[in-house]
């Protein structure tokens, strides 16, 4: 199994291009009670690191203070022959910076609203009085496992 799992892992390049790809990113953190609880998010990619923004009330955030652990997983693909995914696991870091909230809530809007990019210097402005109630998450692309089963044909 260990020479099947390096056969169909992606390159760095490729875990790149499967990121920038898009599709809902699912966040799993721990609970309140201590069960994973898992939530799809929007991200963009940064420095070497995924980031969302939610709001700071959120439940999700809650859990992030109470125990960062955290693992990221965006997955493609209907039949197993075309499986695609990435896994990211790591402590999920929470920025109050708003400028950086800007940034990404600009960016998402880009990603997956089909805002033109040129718009990015006005989205973040307007977005600056939505801010104070937000909050940047942030995991680094250092701990990845990734798969791709359309190298097994």
């Amino acid at each position: 199994m260990a020479k099947q799992r390096s056969e169909i892992a992606m390159s760095p390049q490729e875990v790149d291009e499967f990121l920038q790809g898009g599709g809902n990113i699912q966040l799993a953190l721990y609970g309140p009670d201590g069960y994973p609880d898992i939530t799809p998010m929007w991200f963009v990619v940064d420095q070497g690191a995924i980031w969302m923004r939610t709001y700071g009330r959120s439940q999700k955030v809650l859990n992030a203070r109470r125990d960062p652990r955290c693992c990221l997983v965006l997955e493609r693909g209907e039949h197993y022959v075309e499986l695609r995914g990435v896994q990211v696991t790591g402590d999920l870091q929470i920025s109050e910076d708003l400028d950086r909230i800007c940034w990404v809530a600009a960016r998402l809007m880009v990603k997956y609203e089909g805002v033109d990019p040129e718009h990015i210097p006005a989205l973040e402005a307007a977005y600056m009085a939505k801010a104070p109630k937000q909050v940047a998450l942030s995991l680094p692309l250092e701990r990845v496992v990734s798969w791709d089963h359309r190298k097994l044909s």
